[in-house]
């Protein structure tokens, strides 16, 4: 990198002229166009390494701070990760590196008709390489991994990560996150469980992952079931499998092939099937002592299809939120059941009202949406939902030496 300037510098400059008025009073020049065919960056030193795409939207982790040290003080979504990748160190000592700039921007400032982009270009990226990976900010990115995990068809590594300081600080977790997730990609060893998450050398499950820290760069935790695994320094330790990928295993009375194992392994939720304008609106619903049920009304009578409520303990909501339900059953809304205590599962429902099994309020919200969106009436809707909320595997039929008596 010798005579390069470094990046800091050269982003501090192109914001200054992003932002230059001209003539007319507009930026002297307009925001980047979408990037649609993936930029080749690093070439690996050995040919036979995998190729990995960086899928880039934003967040953190391209953040250009005020000063080295203003942690917290930021312009999020402003590098470019072409410029990043090539600012980080020996990466053609794990693949052949693209850059895809999917977008640039804060990770809630995401509708979910660009999510809907977002999962046919990982899809479509995932034609030509080993894996992916998606950088994006930390605020949605549970949420943001989750649809993922839903909707992308290839069972390749697919791996979501960030940072918590942006790239432009003093001992920032930007540069790290981003090499140890292409190392996990390139690894493959996370091939068949769907979307993962690494950040602070951690692999969790996206779908069993949350935010649980507004600043600590070990914010992401998995309750209850813990990591996957970790990566140290060019080693990735899968310490256990999520259950998405032990339904590979499932033969379900016939032989482990590729084409059976897609076929335990996919989620009927193929994005190439409907148009984005079909993903229907879904809220959700945060019960307290002695809740109104207002909320729920004013959503129902707005059209809303699918409500979630983060309940208490194991799901319960007041009495007038309970009464408010009943009210837009009645109107064709349908629900799902959540606790807001941040682990465990929720259990029963009836009709219309579906329970989340482990899913937190969130996640459950994104299957929700799945779940309307590709089925017709409550039987077939609550079919899906059910399936893939209390996702669990038995591959017993696969192991016949090994059953009991």
């Amino acid at each position: 990198m010798r005579g390069r300037v470094p990046l800091a510098v050269a982003a501090a400059v192109a914001l200054m002229l992003v932002f230059l008025p001209g003539a007319d009073g507009a930026p002297a020049h307009p925001p980047q166009a979408v990037q649609t065919v993936p930029k080749s960056v690093v070439r690996a030193a050995d040919e036979a390494l995998p190729t990995v795409t960086v899928v880039a939207t934003g967040g953190t982790m391209a953040g250009l701070s005020d000063t080295p040290t203003s942690f917290q003080r930021y312009r999020a979504g402003t590098l470019l990760m072409e410029d990043m990748l090539a600012e980080v160190p020996n990466l053609d000592e794990v693949a052949n590196v693209n850059s895809l700039q999917f977008g640039n921007k804060g990770s809630g400032g995401y509708t979910i008709a660009e999510l809907y982009d977002l999962s046919l270009a990982v899809d479509n990226a995932l034609k030509t390489s080993d894996g992916v990976v998606v950088t994006t900010g930390t605020d949605t990115m549970e949420e943001i991994g989750y649809f993922l995990d839903l909707t992308v068809q290839s069972p390749k590594p697919v791996v979501i990560t960030g940072a918590m300081r942006p790239w432009t600080v003093i001992g920032s977790d930007a540069q790290a996150n981003l090499f140890n997730a292409i190392v996990t990609a390139a690894s493959g060893k996370t091939a068949w469980f769907g979307t993962v998450l690494m950040l602070n050398d951690e692999i969790h499950a996206v779908r069993d992952v949350t935010k649980t820290s507004s600043y600590r760069m070990d914010t992401f935790q998995t309750p209850e079931l813990g990591i996957l695994g970790y990566v140290d320094d060019l080693k990735v330790r899968i310490m256990r499998m999520p259950a998405r990928a032990l339904r590979v295993f499932e033969t379900r009375g016939s032989v482990v092939t590729t084409a059976n194992a897609l076929r335990n392994w996919r989620t009927p939720f193929d994005l190439t099937t409907i148009d984005k304008a079909e993903l229907p609106r879904v809220e959700i619903f945060y019960n307290a002592q002695e809740a109104g049920g207002e909320a729920i009304d004013a959503w129902a009578a707005a059209g809303v299809e699918g409500i979630v409520t983060a309940g208490t303990g194991a799901g319960g909501i007041s009495g007038a939120a309970s009464q408010a339900r009943n009210r837009a059953v009645q109107a064709g809304v349908m629900f799902a059941s959540t606790t807001r205590t941040g682990s465990g599962s929720v259990y029963g429902g009836s009709g219309a009202v579906f329970p989340a099994d482990s899913l937190n309020a969130q996640h459950a919200r994104l299957l929700l949406m799945m779940a309307l969106a590709f089925n017709d009436g409550v039987e077939e809707v609550r079919a899906d939902f059910i399936e893939w909320a209390s996702l669990q595997a038995d591959i017993t039929s696969a192991l016949p030496s090994l059953r009991t008596s």
